[in-house]
């Protein structure tokens, strides 16, 4: 194979695509980021406001409305509004990490060959973060699709220079528009990997004159024209308050400190790596003197100067979640790709023991996860539901034996082969999950279980229901923006208030002041049901009741 033809494209496509497609409609909103964008766009089609980005009455000003536009289109395209049906709002994502894992192998065919292309593709395919961020109506497949449209536009721009060529207009075109569509999704962020990477490039070279192949004396402004109409709008809207919050808030504050709980030393990304980039996480370790080698070659530097400074930016700030370094990560796939296809049926165990050791103990901690996530859902379903789902046995049962055939491949030294076993034990081990165990998970899905609790009782089409023991997301997605979310004493009220059409949802150890809040205004309540499970947002395990007023 010389080359990638558009039959290879279109068949690596639709490969990602089936591989991301389950789950998509059987995994509820996932607390708690997800049903929070879920929500605030379904409101923003129901109010036609699509400058004013709101969750509930709040405004949500964490970041442009590039996101909640994309999902709102693909709910008003499908016309799933008041079906609720969470799988529309995941369209965006499940396009965007397709066309990332095509755009990579595009980029790898370019750099190093078409089998590095496709490898490449698949090791970022298979990945846990990628499948699992794919099927998330969040931000992070969308801002990887952008960052790497912006590196295309950058490598081209790059090996133009190398070979002498000329640049075309395109290329310029291609990258200031993706850093703009990248500003409307998650504001500055995107400025990290886009402009980190040539800067970087200027530092280890010591020359930028490739720079101008990019016209940044007009560039600019295609980025600008995309993102500062609405960047006017919501500054006259809001005044001012979104980019006090945003930036000064949500941006700068987790630069300084770490957010809801999530900050971290640095070296986090580095240890959760073993497992956000599983399978390909052992590979990527072997790759290492592959890379040292060659980081001089151009198209290896180019890489790194992707991957560094991103990687050290998120190691620095205080806030870490491991989808941040995702847009290193189909750089890193390249890298892998291209170092697998040199050393394939050669590959030696490094001289020094302590290196030897060192991989060793990592290649082990690659197999834990590798049988971790392959017993992980006959566990699941045995810990939580009590059932054995027959199934779900073939996810184990097909996956540890291809991870005996990686592993006896890697010791033998032939990493192609061990790669290939690898991404098919990750196939079988991602399908499988959505498929069989998803589906078969009550315990911890306590928000559909809840709402559909209260359609079987709403006295009213346009119930009202507090909450005051479970103020998940979700719970709002699914059961209506109206849901009042206070504390028992403050639910009692409301429901006191609401008696023609209030229902409320109140755990078992809630109820004693729930109802004496009642008594004391001479009202009793009838419950209608019970829902208990896991709160995995919480780790609290909850017995929820449904009531509503006593009819005078």
């Amino acid at each position: 194979m010389t080359r990638l033809t558009v039959r290879h494209y279109l068949l690596l496509a639709l490969g990602a695509f089936l591989l991301l497609l389950p789950g998509r409609a059987s995994l509820p909103p996932l607390d708690r980021d997800e049903p929070r964008y879920m929500e605030a766009s379904a409101q923003m089609l129901r109010s036609g406001d699509f400058i004013d980005v709101r969750f509930q009455d709040k405004p949500r000003y964490l970041q442009p409305a590039g996101i909640y536009w994309l999902e709102a289109a693909s709910v008003a395209a499908t016309g799933t509004l008041e079906q609720r049906a969470v799988w529309a709002y995941r369209i965006p994502s499940l396009l965007a990490a397709t066309a990332s894992v095509v755009l990579t192998a595009w980029i790898g065919a370019t750099l190093f060959g078409p089998a590095s292309g496709l490898l490449a593709a698949s090791l970022l395919a298979v990945s846990v973060l990628m499948t699992a961020e794919g099927r998330m109506a969040t931000i992070d497949s969308t801002l990887l699709l952008t960052v790497l449209l912006a590196e295309a536009g950058l490598l081209r721009a790059y090996l133009d220079r190398e070979r002498e060529r000329n640049t075309p207009v395109s290329a310029a075109l291609l990258y200031w528009a993706a850093l703009g569509a990248g500003l409307m999704l998650k504001g500055p962020v995107v400025l990290i990997p886009g402009f980190g990477t040539p800067l970087a490039l200027a530092l280890v070279e010591r020359r930028i004159d490739w720079w101008h192949r990019l016209r940044p004396a007009w560039g600019w402004l295609v980025m600008l024209a995309i993102v500062l109409p609405w960047c006017i709008a919501i500054g006259v809207v809001s005044h001012g308050d979104f980019f006090s919050r945003a930036v000064g808030t949500n941006f700068l504050g987790k630069v300084a400190s770490g957010q809801q709980a999530h900050g971290l030393p640095p070296g986090y990304h580095l240890a959760v790596f073993a497992l956000a980039f599983w399978p390909g996480s052992i590979f990527a370790a072997m790759a290492l003197p592959f890379i040292w080698a060659r980081r001089h070659a151009p198209p290896v530097r180019f890489l790194l100067c992707w991957i560094v400074p991103h990687w050290l930016v998120f190691e620095a700030i205080a806030t870490k979640l491991p989808h941040y370094v995702l847009p290193t990560y189909p750089a890193i796939a390249l890298l892998v790709a291209a170092a697998i296809l040199t050393t394939q049926d050669r590959w030696h165990w490094p001289a020094s023991r302590l290196a030897r050791a060192g991989l060793a103990l990592y290649g082990a901690l690659w197999l834990a996860v590798g049988i971790a996530l392959s017993v992980a859902g006959p566990v699941l379903l045995w810990r939580l539901e009590h059932d054995v789902v027959p199934a779900s046995l073939l996810v184990p049962v097909g996956a540890l034996p291809l991870l005996a055939v990686a592993s006896w491949l890697l010791f033998r030294g032939r990493v192609l082969q061990a790669a290939m076993s690898a991404v098919a034990a990750a196939i079988i081990i991602h399908v499988g999950l959505f498929l069989t165990v998803i589906p078969a998970l009550k315990t911890i899905w306590l928000s559909p279980r809840l709402a559909a609790l209260v359609d079987d009782y709403r006295p009213c089409p346009d119930t009202l229901v507090v909450s005051p023991s479970f103020s998940e997301p979700s719970l709002v997605f699914l059961v209506g923006q109206n849901t009042v979310l206070v504390g028992p004493r403050d639910a009692a009220d409301v429901l006191r208030d609401n008696r023609a059409c209030g229902l409320a949802l109140v755990d078992r150890k809630d109820e004693p002041v729930f109802r004496e809040r009642l008594h004391a205004d001479g009202l009793d309540v009838i419950e209608f049901g019970r829902v208990s499970g896991l709160n995995y947002s919480t780790g609290k395990h909850l017995d929820i009741g449904l009531f509503g007023p006593t009819p005078p």
